[in-house]
């Protein structure tokens, strides 16, 4: 249970920005106050990233302490800033109960990705991912995961690092698993922040109600998934939801998703010495995916406690590309960032914990997937 659980105070930064303006309307009015005060508030909630009502320095005094008697701002505390030797930057939020959560922003030659997370932990039990070290903890609401962006923002400004330009859900935890406040943050992020939907993905496991609901939203928003094996026997070894909705019925929602918008799907692919890296499974995933618009990124596996995994060898991963590459697949192998920073979903967080993780392999015995 969140501290601020009992507030009654409406977050301003979890509303439509429609009603958060028709609030502030009505808010002003009640006060005998001038239009133009919804839109300076407006301008620093979207615009200028105020982290509190006092930073709102255009107001008089006394309306910020207005403000600040009837709304509040989701604010987490910043606990640590991380920055690599490649420029990548991992940020460490302190929420109101003292949950954790992690986003990282990734420089490149012509963007700046932000990653943000979705869940205090996770609970999908992926026994490849470091994020389940701790456990799952709780839903973000869509107030705490808009603060990723509008804190990793102002830092991103304040450091000269130039706009974000892509934001991708690919933090700790399952996005569509928080579907409400997920959803309700996209539409936050793409109508009040100016972000583009062709700029914001989603990446998930593969919760398939949730990529079926996301196919209805009439906006582009891009979708990642991750694969990580080529067959359902492969496959539900590493990822658990394989066995509730496994690849025939994930692919079934994949061909709707692209159907209602000619979306480009990205396919995440963990490379895991002498697991799921060799020639055979190279071609079994061009059988699996071709015929979607797609592209593959291979990812280098990041050793966790538990498992006795190794990441792949160049030369295999080097092979695996070529055999997709051959089949008219587009695929990257991706170059891991932050190394030195633990930027690694999870890695951070476990760090800062007060108590030392549980053994990997007791989590994924005894956890239980939430649904939503």
């Amino acid at each position: 249970m969140r501290q601020d659980a009992a507030d009654e105070r409406s977050d301003l930064l979890e509303l439509p920005p429609a009603d958060a303006e028709a609030l502030l309307r009505a808010h002003f009015a009640a006060r005998g106050q001038p239009g133009y005060r919804t839109r300076q508030t407006l301008t620093w909630l979207y615009e200028r990233d105020a982290m509190s009502f006092d930073e709102m320095s255009d107001l008089p005094a006394g309306e910020r302490a207005a403000l600040q008697d009837t709304f509040r701002l989701s604010t987490p505390v910043l606990a640590r800033a991380a920055r690599s030797t490649d420029g990548t930057v991992k940020h460490l939020w302190q929420l109101t109960d003292h949950e954790l959560i992690e986003s990282v922003l990734i420089p490149s030659r012509d963007r700046l990705t932000l990653c943000i997370s979705s869940q205090a932990g996770c609970a999908m039990a992926c026994t490849f991912c470091a994020t389940g070290w701790s456990g799952y903890r709780r839903q973000l609401t869509a107030g705490e995961i808009v603060a990723q962006f509008r804190g990793a923002r102002r830092y991103a400004v304040e450091h000269d690092m130039g706009p974000i330009t892509n934001v991708v859900f690919m933090g700790m935890g399952e996005p569509l698993m928080n579907r409400r406040h997920v959803f309700a943050a996209l539409t936050l992020l793409n109508a009040a922040y100016g972000l583009g939907a062709r700029r914001i993905t989603i990446s998930t496991v593969g919760v398939v109600p949730g990529i079926l609901e996301l196919a209805e939203r009439p906006e582009q928003f891009r979708l990642a998934v991750s694969l990580h094996a080529p067959t359902h026997e492969l496959r539900q070894e590493i990822v658990p939801i394989e066995k509730k909705h496994p690849l025939p019925e994930l692919m079934d929602a994949l061909r709707r998703f692209e159907e209602a918008g000619g979306r480009r799907i990205t396919f995440e692919y963990v490379m895991i010495d002498g697991f799921n890296d060799a020639p055979e499974h190279a071609r079994a995933l061009v059988t699996l995916i071709r015929g979607f618009p797609s592209h593959v990124n291979l990812i280098p596996y990041n050793p966790i406690p538990g498992p006795d995994w190794k990441t792949s060898k160049p030369a295999a991963m080097q092979r695996f590309q070529r055999v997709l590459e051959d089949s008219g697949i587009a695929a990257t192998i991706r170059t891991p960032r932050g190394k030195d920073i633990a930027a690694a979903c999870g890695q951070l967080r476990a760090e800062h914990a007060v108590k030392p993780p549980r053994p990997y392999v007791e989590l994924t015995r005894r956890r239980k997937m939430e649904e939503v």
